[in-house]
């Protein structure tokens, strides 16, 4: 009995000395060189409380993302009348421009889960606009940037939209930032 004992025994000694060492009292834990690493499409914020806002505009013939530093990220629709905005002088000056204006009429959005549901009016034929996708880009590229969404849905009068993808085809399903990946200025 004792052979079979003494491996069960020898186990239970090593498994009891691994792990973390006992204090007397708490300890300061330091933060990484650096700081801790930030995922991707979250906001980050300085000591003063202000956050990083992504959007999304034109440079040449692709897609080019920024970051406005604001107090706090907007919800998902005071984001996008952000974007619809288009660029500050000092954005211009950097040569962004956007492709909404006259390309799509935007209605409003919301947050549905984590998908962004865009509703979209008619835009009359007049406007002689040609670059949809890019103007579909920027608001998918700009709202996917933001850490509670993850892809986006349009629609018109209640009903999917199908909208073109950078490679030319329309989709009616949620799109991502991946859709638009051959656009975006690197």
């Amino acid at each position: 009995m004792s052979r079979r004992l003494l491996p069960a025994l020898l186990a239970a000694a090593l498994v009891g000395g691994c792990g973390v060492p006992v204090d007397d009292e708490p300890r300061r834990v330091r933060p990484p060189a650096g700081g801790f690493p930030t995922p991707a499409g979250t906001a980050t914020a300085d000591p003063d409380g202000r956050v990083d806002e992504p959007l999304c505009f034109v440079r040449d013939d692709g897609l080019a993302a920024v970051a406005r530093r604001v107090d706090d990220l907007p919800g998902v629709d005071g984001h996008l009348q952000h974007l619809l905005a288009g660029p500050d002088g000092a954005e211009r000056d950097r040569g962004l421009a956007t492709a909404l204006p006259g390309t799509v009429a935007v209605a409003g959005a919301t947050l549905t889960g984590t998908v962004a549901t865009v509703d979209v009016r008619q835009v009359g034929e007049e406007t002689g606009r040609n670059d949809e996708v890019l103007a579909f880009g920027q608001i998918v590229c700009t709202l996917t940037q933001r850490p509670d969404v993850d892809s986006v849905a349009f629609r018109r009068d209640g009903q999917p939209l199908e909208v073109p993808r950078a490679d030319g085809n329309l989709s009616a399903l949620p799109l991502t930032a991946a859709d638009y990946r051959p656009l975006l200025h690197r």
